[in-house]
């Protein structure tokens, strides 16, 4: 068994991380780090993990016999983290937050998204987990840029589950403030652009046009519901060919000839894509959900490859469809 250790475990990633790990048949969570929750059963905090699990949230930073740790915390703090603190050679470490995601120099950390890093996450030590959005775009154009076919401005519109902005409330996130509400913010700034273009230019070192991303925040809980568009020469039919055979290797990503529903990836690892030929642009829709691929269980497939095991161990999840 993979011993498991999560540090940060009081957020919605490790709640969600914890949930599915509880069933994963090669992997066991021993250890539960927060400092705010100490003393705590981590069912207290994740209320839906009641009968579930005894573990017991602890302060003190202890990693004997751990085969890797996921690190929950907010971002910047994982910078800290791992300065701070002196880990077993052995160790593997998956890190949820933002801030090992962007190459830089001293940066050890491997981009974990499997789709377009498998062979580097089967070998790597350290791995930087992708952000939600960033996840859900990237998997929208990523067949184009391998191909060598992004030739033009890309332009996104995302709406995305208030769970994205972490389980302490806030002025947008609150259930009173989002519910039957809708905005956008950080409009062509949102920080996961990096990222993304960091992975086109990986696969089309041409790529320098802008993508023009426009977040919104939904009145639903979690889900990411993305529609890209850009300039495409080719018809759907072909687009299709290029999109099914860049995924049939990748067991967590179908595109669909129907136009999905989000409720078909809620509560699953999955991200369905589909696609349609306006004029001359390419459009896009990707569906996801923010939590488990965009989040926790994007790391535990990280977890599965890192550790030989097949990739979708533990993460047999079906939607809720009702």
């Amino acid at each position: 068994m993979i011993k498991v250790g999560v540090i940060g475990g009081a957020g919605y990633t490790a709640g969600e991380l914890m949930r599915i790990m509880l069933n994963h048949p090669n992997a066991e969570i021993t250890y539960i780090h927060s400092t705010s929750n100490a003393g705590n059963k981590v069912s207290d905090v994740h209320k839906d993990l009641l009968g579930d699990t005894n573990l017991v949230f602890s302060a003190e930073l202890n990693f004997e016999g751990l085969d890797v740790i996921f690190l929950c915390m907010g971002h910047g703090k994982s910078v800290d983290f791992m300065a701070n603190n002196n880990l077993p050679e052995n160790l593997k470490v998956i890190d949820l937050s933002h801030d090992f995601r962007l190459k830089r120099d001293g940066n050890s950390f491997v981009y974990g998204l499997p789709e377009l890093n498998i062979e580097d996450i089967k070998t790597a030590k350290y791995i930087a987990n992708p952000g939600c959005f960033a996840t859900g775009i990237q998997l929208a154009v990523l067949p184009l840029a391998a191909a060598g076919l992004i030739q033009d401005e890309i332009h996104v519109n995302a709406i995305t589950g208030s769970t994205g902005a972490g389980q302490q409330p806030t002025r947008t996130s609150h259930f009173s403030w989002r519910n039957g509400n809708v905005s956008a913010y950080k409009v062509f700034a949102h920080q996961h652009l990096g990222e993304i273009n960091q992975s086109l230019n990986q696969l089309q070192e041409s790529y320098s046009p802008a993508m023009n991303f426009i977040p919104i925040r939904g009145n639903h809980t979690r889900g990411i519901y993305a529609t890209a568009y850009t300039k495409y020469n080719g018809t759907v039919d072909e687009a299709t060919k290029l999109y099914k055979k860049y995924y049939e290797v990748h067991p967590f990503v179908h595109v669909t000839n129907e136009n999905p529903d989000l409720k078909q990836v809620v509560n699953t690892n999955k991200c369905l894509l589909y696609l349609e030929k306006h004029g001359d642009k390419l459009v896009v829709i990707s569906i996801s959900d923010n939590l488990i691929k965009g989040a926790s269980g994007q790391a535990i497939h990280n977890m599965n490859l890192m550790f030989g095991l097949p990739e979708k161990t533990g993460l047999y999840l079906k939607p809720s469809g009702f």
